[in-house]
């Protein structure tokens, strides 16, 4: 179920989104939420030329694995 949000925008930015949004011809709320969710996307989640870096670092899976083998194992302690 949608929820609603308030949200208070300087008058500079509500234009901004507002000319964006018509430009685009979709509803304010769905141009904020779209813009909101791809920088989640590009922030959060690995693209494939970092996932490419870290399946190429032996050292770092192999660090990974002895890190998960030792929580396992319960050995050290989680801080």
């Amino acid at each position: 179920m949608a929820k609603v949000v308030t949200l208070r925008l300087d008058d500079e930015v509500y234009h901004t989104f507002k000319t964006l949004a018509d430009q685009e011809n979709r509803p304010l709320s769905n141009f904020i939420e779209t813009a909101a969710l791809r920088y989640i996307n590009e922030i959060e989640f690995v693209d494939e030329f970092e996932t490419a870096e870290i399946n190429s670092n032996t050292a770092l899976k192999d660090s990974i694995k002895k890190g998960i083998e030792d929580y396992k194992n319960l050995n050290g302690r989680f801080i």
